[in-house]
């Protein structure tokens, strides 16, 4: 039997394709690749990012999108020299949908390059590297945490109106570090302050005592430092056995304080920092999510399980506009343009350049609790210099 194909049902069979095609696509899972620290000295911010990430998803009842979430795992060692081997794992190997991570700047640098390369839709939840959205800058790379240069900058601010004019600052020597520093002298000498001298010294060596006894030879007003995870434990302990405590307070972004205060003890008591988070906002939705987090995990939420869960929201609100296809990349990237994150840190949306505009908290260490004083700068966002999209 001859069937005869007219033109209106052609049409009819094209659009029953499309819609099967279409479903299809909204039922694929969504693949996720991990690419954080799982060892080292970031190891546990790389663990509450994940954390932070899957609770949202589980939250949407283990669907983004309506689609079920696979998950593909890379230690990226805070390694720069294995960086784009590691990620190169989930884009070929894997073939993920979209890749989150990391901690390290560097090796974010090194994520951003390979996702611009392939194409690959990049979520970063922590590493602040300014370049990821300044000349890195592209259609398919967000950030759901913060550049360096936004607590850095509101810092210089905060040094400057609490009458400190001649600083030191202190850093490992890389990417984030150098453009931490760089943003609090932007901040801080605007406001009329002096940065004296910066000293560094190679990530991750933890080794102060040399560079404390330059500091307390030069007798600076204050100290601006950046380190993280256990570098941030060691030098805190360090500097209030120097006894500069007193004589040179000690400031920096949240990391210095974020996740290490149970590990500082008494050496980080007193101290100022600036974050876009606090452990005290007393917020009705943040109050909900350190509960439902530290009910699913047994620990307190920080910044960095905040960031995760907020890269999971991003995805998700990326996907409810492309109707749950993660390959209609157009709708994907609007609706995540979009977007109002309902963040536990409080509401923000996405600059131009894909980063969050966002209030950066005066936070004081008391036991250990980073707890908010009040906002340094409101709406703070990035000023993502080189971006041309």
């Amino acid at each position: 039997m001859h069937i005869r194909f007219t033109p209106v049902r052609l049409a009819i069979a094209a659009a029953v394709l499309a819609i099967g095609s279409q479903a299809q696509a909204q039922n694929a899972p969504i693949k996720v690749g991990l690419m954080l620290p799982a060892t080292g000295t970031f190891a546990n911010l790389g663990t509450m990012i994940e954390n932070g990430f899957k609770m949202y998803v589980a939250e949407q009842g283990g669907k983004l999108g309506g689609n079920e979430v696979q998950y593909f795992k890379v230690d990226d060692e805070s390694d720069p020299a294995k960086a784009a081997d590691n990620v190169n794992k989930l884009i070929k190997r894997d073939q993920v949908d979209v890749l989150v991570g990391t901690v390290h700047s560097g090796v974010a640098l090194a994520m951003a390059k390979a996702a611009k390369e392939s194409n690959t839709l990049l979520i970063v939840p922590n590493a602040g590297a300014d370049v990821v959205t300044g000349p890195m800058c592209g259609k398919n790379i967000f950030r759901s945490s913060f550049s360096n240069w936004q607590p850095a900058y509101a810092m210089g601010k905060v040094a400057a109106e609490r009458g400190h004019k001649k600083v030191m600052t202190i850093t490992w020597n890389y990417a984030a570090g150098n453009e931490s520093v760089k943003g609090f002298v932007e901040g801080f000498e605007a406001a009329g302050g002096k940065v004296s001298q910066q000293l560094n010294l190679p990530f991750p060596q933890v080794e102060f005592q040399a560079l404390l006894t330059q500091i307390a030879s030069q007798k600076p007003d204050a100290v601006y430092a950046f380190f993280a995870g256990g570098g941030a434990v060691k030098f805190v302990k360090d500097y209030a056995a120097a006894g500069l405590m007193k004589s040179a307070p000690l400031y920096g972004p949240g990391f210095l304080t974020d996740g290490t205060l149970e590990a500082q003890g008494e050496a980080a008591q007193g101290m100022y920092t600036t974050l876009h988070y606090a452990d005290n906002l007393n917020t009705p939705r943040d109050n909900a999510f350190r509960l439902a987090f530290a009910k699913a995990y047994k620990v307190n939420a920080d910044v960095y399980a905040v960031q995760g869960y907020d890269a999971a929201q991003m995805l998700a609100a990326g996907l409810k506009a492309a109707g749950g296809d993660i390959k209609n990349r157009d709708k994907l990237v609007a609706g995540m343009e979009a977007a109002e994150i309902d963040s536990p840190r409080g509401k923000f949306k996405l600059s131009a350049a894909h980063n969050p505009v966002q209030d950066i908290y005066l936070r004081q260490v008391k036991g250990n609790v980073n707890e908010v004083k009040g906002v340094a700068v409101k709406a703070l966002a990035d000023p993502a210099k080189g971006c041309k999209m």
